[in-house]
């Protein structure tokens, strides 16, 4: 979410049950002004918090240029001082689904993973099982890759790519109205796309592609692994993911404004897909 409407979301998401005290909003707003000044970030925003068993992390991140590529994150123990968040690691990536431990909020801490050899190239009954060491800041920046791709989504409209293959804010952007805010084809992916170019253009009547660039949340495998629900009032609609149980989206239907937020332990929901067939 924007900072410079930081208080204001924290207190609509505090509805939802998602909140900071007014502290650390106040410390957050500060800080994050100083660490957009100080790496000349056009905007920069708080990407939300993940629960440590001594101490949480604080996860922001800003851009120079690009809107969706050109992202970088930071992490913070206390609001104030900002670490540089390091690209996750492909090690990482492969070693952080296997870590059932909560995070320590010691960026220095190591854990020894055990996981077994490759099962493509190596035969059943060969497999030894080995531990791997995974620190918990290449496993802070893995699960916020995963949060990142797998759950963070934003409103229709809101990006815009340019004739150069910049993608910017898209200021003519005014809201969504009731009916396609409850589509879940109506929210795209915040990152960058992963299907192929055409993909909105043989499933959308009123195709752009300078908007409709991204993915679809509508193509997420199993259907039904969004949640989307309108406030009381129907003021707000509000986006959740069942895969990471923490994200949110919200935004003020008819109005620009809108923001993603992440307060959770940083596990994914393995079970969703049982779930949603349940249901």
């Amino acid at each position: 979410m924007d900072i410079n409407s930081l208080v204001h979301t924290l207190d609509t998401c505090g509805q939802m049950g998602l909140i900071l005290s007014t502290e650390e909003s106040l410390v957050l707003h500060n800080s994050l002004l100083l660490l957009q000044n100080e790496n000349h970030f056009r905007k920069i925003f708080f990407w939300g918090k993940i629960f440590g068993e001594e101490q949480d992390y604080y996860i922001a991140y800003g851009y120079q240029k690009d809107a969706l590529l050109g992202n970088t994150f930071y992490y913070s123990k206390n609001c104030t001082d900002w670490g540089l968040l390091p690209p996750a690691s492909e090690a990482a990536k492969l070693l952080t689904p296997f870590c059932a431990t909560k995070f320590q909020g010691d960026p220095s801490v190591v854990v020894d993973i055990l996981v077994e050899d490759d099962e493509i190239t190596i035969p059943e009954k060969e497999r030894k099982p080995k531990i791997r060491p995974l620190k918990e800041e290449d496993r802070l920046a893995a699960t916020v890759y995963y949060i990142n791709f797998e759950a963070v989504v934003i409103p229709r409209g809101v990006l815009f790519k340019r004739e150069d293959g910049v993608v910017v804010e898209n200021l003519s952007f005014q809201g969504l109205d009731d009916l396609e805010s409850l589509e879940v084809k109506t929210f795209l992916h915040f990152r960058k796309p992963e299907q192929k170019w055409n993909k909105n253009l043989l499933t959308r009547n009123d195709y752009n592609y300078a908007i409709d660039f991204l993915d679809s949340a509508g193509d997420d495998v199993p259907e039904g692994c969004f949640a989307v629900q309108t406030s009381p009032g129907g003021t707000y609609v509000i986006v959740k993911s069942l895969y990471w149980p923490g994200f949110m989206l919200w935004h003020r239907l008819k109005t620009p404004e809108y923001g993603f937020v992440y307060f959770g332990h940083g596990k994914k929901c393995f079970d969703v897909p049982f779930m949603v067939q349940a249901l």
